[in-house]
């Protein structure tokens, strides 16, 4: 008699199980800020200076005082010219001083006139300036500090680093950061149906072959999440095999990562390979696609285990084992962001399990339902720019609002 089968875990207890487990990584790494996209900060960067340094203009004009312009049409003497990078002297009264974007406003200058609103006139012996528009004070003015202060902490521990967060760093002269080190990961598929582009074509694939897809967008995936990837290839489905593999990749990994051979079947072999060398937890996930999955433990490395059907692969991947790299690299929110949107299409059977339907925004500005949701369907990912995250028991009629998350947030 088969015993009975345990009830579904679900996904958000999943996670927290997950998340549980990691611990962020000991060990920490100086790059120069040049080459800190996508890294994660550890030690927080505090302002050693205050920004913008000084009041300056944020237009190019002329920089007065107020009450030298009493109406529209009042001409100054121009005194000075200051551009980016140099300092003026005090602003003589009575006068105005040719100013640029980003330079420094002279002492006594209350505000700037935007060139369009100006002038520029012949005066014979020095060069006078037209205020065609009334000044107000402390118009165009940048003031000293309204960026950043100082001492402000500017970034925090924990942040992981885009773009704009590196520009930010070298606006307090910082030329280097200090970052978590990158997590260490050990990639095998397992499958003897497997086999790798290039090697045999297609015309000569045996009957029940099929292309290693999954290798290709873990990789990509992880190496996107800042890891250093070991990739293994293709394991036979053989105990001695899998067991060997895993052992060696539990020498100096962080965590081993694997699709295929998860489940309870006579040719998956992961289970009884990673309990005969540590330990192990198969999971039977409230997630479509995507309900086989293992965590454990192997020595010192985190293994984890995915489905071999592609889309419930790269779904588990970005969904569990994507926020646990980032708090393997001490990220604290790693919860992707989800927005309301408005579904143009309908989902009329209700599931048990929480799904992750694969859609695209149309020009109306609704979304548009991937028409066949199979786990084995690589192109609804590529065809989609996001999946809605609909609860389990819940169904979809067109008009209603749901929860979408981008491609663009899972996979980055």
């Amino acid at each position: 008699m088969r015993p009975p089968m345990k009830p579904l875990k679900p996904l958000d207890e999943a996670l927290a199980d997950l998340l549980a487990h990691a611990v962020p990584l000991a060990g920490s790494d100086t790059v120069a800020t040049w080459d800190g996209d996508g890294r994660v900060l550890q030690t927080g960067a505090v302002s050693p200076l205050q920004v913008p340094p000084q009041d300056n203009s944020a237009m190019d004009g002329y920089a007065l005082r107020c009450a030298d312009v009493p109406q529209a049409g009042a001409e100054l003497p121009v005194s000075q010219r200051i551009a980016a990078g140099s300092a003026g002297a005090p602003l003589a009264p009575g006068s105005a001083a040719r100013i640029f974007t980003g330079a420094p406003v002279p002492a006594g200058a209350d505000a700037i006139a935007m060139q369009e609103d100006c002038v520029a006139l012949d005066g014979g012996h020095a060069m006078q300036v037209r205020v065609n528009a009334m000044p107000r004070p402390g118009q165009w003015i940048r003031r000293a500090g309204e960026d950043i202060t100082l001492g402000a902490q500017v970034l925090a521990a924990g942040t992981r680093l885009t773009p704009a967060e590196l520009g930010l760093a070298a606006s307090i002269g910082l030329a280097h950061l200090q970052v978590a080190r990158r997590p260490r990961v050990a990639l095998f598929s397992t499958g003897d149906e497997l086999v790798m582009p290039g090697e045999v074509a297609p015309r000569d694939m045996k009957p029940g072959a099929i292309y290693n897809s999954n290798r290709f967008f873990l990789r990509a995936m992880l190496q996107r999440l800042g890891c250093e990837v070991s990739d293994f290839g293709i394991v036979p489905d053989q105990r001695d095999a899998t067991i060997a593999a895993l052992h060696k990749a539990a020498e100096a990994h962080d965590l081993i990562l694997t699709s295929g051979g998860v489940s309870v079947g006579e040719e998956d072999h992961i289970k009884p390979a990673v309990e005969a060398l540590g330990r192990l937890d198969l999971w039977q996930i409230a997630m479509k696609p995507g309900k086989p999955f293992a965590y454990g433990r192997i020595g010192n490395a985190h293994f984890m285990g995915l489905p071999g059907n592609p889309v419930s692969s790269f779904l588990t991947f970005a969904v569990l084992v994507r926020p646990f790299l980032l708090r393997l690299q001490g990220v604290a929110d790693v919860a992707p962001k989800t927005i309301a949107a408005r579904a143009d299409f309908t989902c009329a059977k209700a599931d048990k399990r929480r799904e992750f339907l694969r859609v695209r925004h149309n020009q109306a500005g609704g979304l548009d339902l991937f028409g066949n949701q199979s786990s084995g369907v690589l192109t609804s990912a590529v065809w989609g720019d996001g999946v809605v995250d609909n609860p389990a028991g819940h169904t979809i009629a067109v008009g209603d609002t749901v929860r979408f998350i981008s491609f663009a947030e899972l996979l980055s």
